[in-house]
């Protein structure tokens, strides 16, 4: 390998989160070019480097970076070059003139070893003495925890993000428990944690290691979508896990217990246990839920079914008997339920409250979920509609590293009624962050269809509310003559009611198409996304058609589709950039999701006035297109369906995936004019009832089955719904069981 040493004098593009780096480093006879994983570092530091030369397409020549090392300066001027670089915060060009002037070369040791003596220099306090030598201290601590860091495979990014968490004690804390950078640094699991714990030679048994063992545990329920674990279940995995006697986990448990780090509860004959926040956030819910159903509400001095007249006859709509009552009830309850299937007349029921409230001056408050599903909103009721974290103003802390809601219970939301749509994909710490930012007295009505798949995150929560029955709720369940028309919708209630659906029937917009092989099945979607649906019904292939798969993996899974429909919808060009990243390859034009909740990433969007916008925050299941990829810049530009653009930079491009295909489960909340699907064989877990009824009733004009008839009727009859461990429903129903003993 070449060795070079030299002052880093320009830095061109520096990545925090992994550390690389290019910039030119001057070594007396030249300035090169050095790319590689560079971390922490500054303009006009002097550093050694190890690497070999490589030949950039664009740039020409450079040092690929393997190794490198600090290199204190000894001259005047290194030293001055050094100090007056901006590394040490407090220290200009100046000033910097000033320390050398009085301490030529020792002036680096003085600042080390007797910082008081820099108030000898003029202009330089006990204060400002302090603060260069404590910011010349940081610089070193940094660089040697970056090290000792490195050596157990966790990122710059990370030790940096770990520096600023534990300071000057990082090292002893970590020697003395790794496990805590598992349970207190977001990103660094329990595994890892446990790697490094066994290269220290900490001891399997050791109490460290069995809880932070048990909390991760009970973290996979939660990712399951469980607000608890069973202790039974919990125990057998932790022992799994760990590898240590039934005694120790239990033991572990009643020990963490005692000290409120989780909490025991005994429901029927079982005892269930709770991580703290999930524990907090549903007897909250509770709690707001039964506030909110119980509050004396203002007056509201209308004839509700004068005015629904009204209504009918200036819009030219007819309401059913349940969406009167619907709206009757939003009137007279501090809490509303409204649920019902695909074309029972939900958005014709929500228009009609806007206008019935704001008949009474209310201030009206409208959202939902997911970016896609508040356009949907949006277009639909002609009034703006935000997310739910947009509506709470969600922001992010450094401190905590975790979203903060600016709205709460200290800074409650502002309106008279507020509507949140497809409530089906709440999970209970959103609707926590929700119910804490609703004032006493505000009207809040939910909607949803509860037959659809529950939410990504954590609980069951509008199946819980309206099980409890201590929640107004009105179900609407007649089909309109229009709506009725569309087999999507025909077909979505039988298939809801385990009836088998109507297929191919003349003119109509449900189609089954039989292959029996799964190659065979591969090739018809490919041919009527690129071809068919196109030519015969003027579809764009990419934004307008909707692949949707039960599974990831396998022929007809989203990873296969995807990669096929990229070839053949947005193939490579020489014209087009692209970035690989492992097995996936990101290409202009391409159609992309988010795949997790990022909520620092920047976005900029055009309102209808062309003024710029910009917030922070970008969603799991947020779908999008490739506009720009930059390599100089290592940047990726995608462009939301919301009109956001957000700039990836390319170590953050794990965050998305292709998106020609996706799975059921990302589909939730998002309607699409067509929707493709396989029915094929999969483990009995994705071929449900539901799971098929989430599918058809995402497509708005045309649905088009591809597979047998055999496991289509599988997934009909499969009514099994993947229990889930929720506590809301029990605690609403005791709630009611005790109101009326």
């Amino acid at each position: 390998m070449v060795e070079l040493e030299g002052r880093l004098v320009e830095i061109i593009f520096q990545n925090e989160a992994n550390g690389y780096l290019v910039g030119i480093l001057d070594c007396e006879d030249e300035e090169v070019t050095i790319v590689g994983c560079l971390p922490a570092l500054k303009e006009g530091e002097v550093i050694a480097v190890k690497g070999k030369w490589i030949v950039h397409p664009t740039y020409g020549r450079q040092m690929d970076v393997k190794e490198y090392r600090h290199v204190q300066p000894s001259t005047k001027e290194g030293i001055l070059n050094y100090l007056s670089s901006g590394v040490i915060k407090g220290i200009g060009k100046k000033m910097a003139e000033r320390i050398i002037d009085h301490f030529g070369t020792d002036a680096l040791e003085v600042i080390q070893y007797a910082p008081q003596r820099l108030t000898e220099v003029s202009g330089i306090g006990e204060a400002k003495a302090q603060t260069i030598a404590e910011a010349f201290e940081e610089q070193r601590e940094l660089r040697e925890i970056i090290l000792f860091l490195s050596q157990y495979g966790i990122s710059p990014g990370f030790a940096v993000r770990i520096y600023k968490k534990y300071k000057e004690m990082t090292i002893a804390y970590i020697q003395e428990n790794p496990y805590r950078l598992a349970d207190e640094i977001i990103g660094i699991g329990f595994k890892k944690a446990d790697l490094i714990a066994r290269t220290m030679g900490i001891s399997p048994n050791s109490k460290y290691r069995i809880h932070s063992g048990i909390r991760y545990t009970i973290n996979t329920f939660h990712t399951e979508g469980h607000t608890y674990a069973p202790s039974d279940l919990l125990i057998d995995r932790a022992r799994e896990l760990l590898g240590v006697e039934e005694e120790a986990v239990v033991e572990g448990i009643q020990e963490m217990a005692l000290k409120q780090k989780i909490q025991l509860e005994r429901q029927d004959e079982e005892i269930i246990v709770y991580s703290m926040p999930y524990f907090y956030a549903e007897t909250n819910c509770c709690n707001k839920l039964i506030e909110l159903s119980q509050i004396a509400l203002d007056t509201l001095e209308i004839d509700v079914d004068e005015e629904i007249s009204n209504i009918e006859r200036e819009d030219g709509i007819y309401l059913a008997e349940n969406q009167k009552e619907a709206i009757r009830q939003a009137i007279t309850n501090g809490i509303l339920v409204i649920t019902g299937g695909p074309g029972t007349g939900k958005t014709t029921t929500i228009n009609t409250l806007i206008k019935v409230f704001e008949k009474l001056k209310k201030k009206i408050v409208l959202a939902a979920p997911t970016g896609r599903a508040s356009k949907r909103m949006t277009e639909a009721t002609g009034k703006e509609a935000k997310t739910i974290h947009r509506l709470l103003e969600m922001g992010y802390s450094d401190e905590d590293e975790g979203m903060l809601f600016q709205r709460n219970e200290d800074n409650p939301l502002v309106g008279d009624v507020i509507i949140i749509d497809e409530v089906s994909m709440v999970d209970i710490m959103l609707m926590n962050s929700l119910l804490k930012a609703i004032s006493r007295g505000t009207r809040l009505i939910f909607v949803g269809d509860v037959d659809q798949l529950p939410s990504v995150g954590a609980g069951n929560v509008l199946r819980d509310i309206i099980d409890s029955q201590v929640i107004k709720v009105v179900r609407l369940n007649e089909i309109f003559r229009q709506a009725g028309e569309s087999m999507i919708v025909v077909n979505a209630h039988k298939i809801n009611q385990g009836d088998y659906p109507i297929l191919n029937h003349k003119d109509k917009d449900f189609y089954f198409i039989n292959r029996s092989k799964n190659d065979d099945i591969l090739n018809t979607i490919i041919g009527l996304v690129k071809e068919r649906l196109p030519k015969h019904y003027k579809f764009d292939p990419i934004r307008d058609i909707q692949v949707l798969t039960p599974m990831k993996k396998g022929d007809v899974g989203t990873l296969n589709l995807n990669k096929e429909l990229q070839n053949y919808l947005n193939p490579p060009d020489k014209y087009k950039r692209e970035r690989e990243l492992r097995e996936k390859i990101f290409r202009v034009g391409d159609k992309v999701m988010q795949i997790k909740n990022n909520y620092t990433l920047k976005w900029t969007s055009l309102d209808v006035d062309a003024e710029e916008k910009q917030g922070e925050g970008v969603f799991n299941g947020d779908i999008g297109y490739v506009q720009y990829i930059n390599t100089e810049e290592q940047e990726l530009t995608v462009f939301f369906d919301d009109n956001r653009s957000v700039v990836y930079s390319f170590t953050q491009l794990d965050e998305l995936e292709l998106a020609y295909s996706i799975t059921i489960h990302k589909s939730q909340g998002s309607e699409f004019p067509v929707v493709v699907m396989p029915v094929t064989w999969g483990p009995p877990m994705l071929l449900t009832r539901n799971l098929l009824y989430t599918a058809i009733t995402r497509a708005k004009s045309l649905v088009v089955l591809v597979g047998t008839e055999n496991y289509l009727r599988r997934m009909v009859d499969n009514n099994k719904i993947v229990e889930r461990y929720s506590g809301l429903g029990i605690r609403l129903k005791k709630f009611f069981d005790f109101q009326n003993s």
